[in-house]
């Protein structure tokens, strides 16, 4: 699994990383709030640890970012602000767990797995955008009450970009997170999306699937116009 680290302190950064690399995850690190948000926006990460005091956009707007773009990645955050106000206030904001500083990795460790399986419990059975329907436990597709065969790539991208409906996933991030194949070639994924798009969106008026030049493709709900 694989997660985002906000942290501005290398300190905490190098000994959470460390820990959590043993423990099996894979982990990037943002050292601000502004990488933070460009990186959980460009990737497709199982949870974020996000500390409250950043340098230029604290945690706070971090998280509020996210949940105001439909984001749904569980964020645990960590802060030496202990309060009730400052817990109540992050909780608020979107975050999913709060965990003071000083803490202990185990602790941490444990809060993270908690998230990362209640998130698997309560991860929507079916994605609904328009009229395209994912059941996501079953891997089955339908549009418009038709059901869609798709090969488990087709699938994989489909559900990887219905998921994050409105935001552009790019050519690597596909293949180094999504299929977890870096020796393909970018053009592997332009063919799987020429692929999906005759078998999603061909015979509607409505498109789904979308182009982003320079960037990548993304899946947005309700578009007639061409956009590509």
């Amino acid at each position: 699994m694989r997660l985002l680290l906000i942290e501005d302190d290398p300190g905490i950064s190098e000994v959470v990383q460390q820990g959590l690399s043993e423990a099996g995850f894979d982990v990037d690190i943002a050292p601000d709030g502004a990488t933070g948000l460009e990186q959980a926006f460009g990737g497709t990460y199982d949870l974020l640890v996000l500390d409250l005091m950043l340098p230029g956009i604290n945690g706070l707007r971090v998280c509020e970012e996210l949940r105001a773009r439909r984001d749904t990645t569980p964020i645990l955050m960590v802060t030496a602000r202990d309060s009730v106000r400052d817990r109540i206030t992050g909780l608020e904001s979107g975050a999913d767990d709060y965990l003071p500083k000083p803490f202990d990795f185990d602790e941490l460790l444990a809060r993270v797995r908690a998230l990362l399986r209640r998130d698997k419990i309560h991860k929507r059975r079916v994605i609904r955008i328009a009229d395209l329907e994912i059941d996501t436990v079953n891997r089955s597709v339908k549009r418009a009450g038709r059901d869609i065969s798709l090969s488990p790539r087709e699938y994989t991208l489909l559900e990887a970009l219905a998921s994050r409906e409105g935001q552009t996933l790019t050519r690597e991030l596909i293949l180094e997170r999504v299929w977890m194949d870096e020796d393909s070639y970018s053009n592997t994924v332009d063919v799987y999306i020429g692929t999906l798009r005759k078998k999603i969106d061909a015979g509607h008026a409505t498109r789904l699937i979308f182009t982003v030049h320079g960037q990548g493709y993304v899946l947005r709900g309700g578009y007639v116009e061409d956009i590509s």
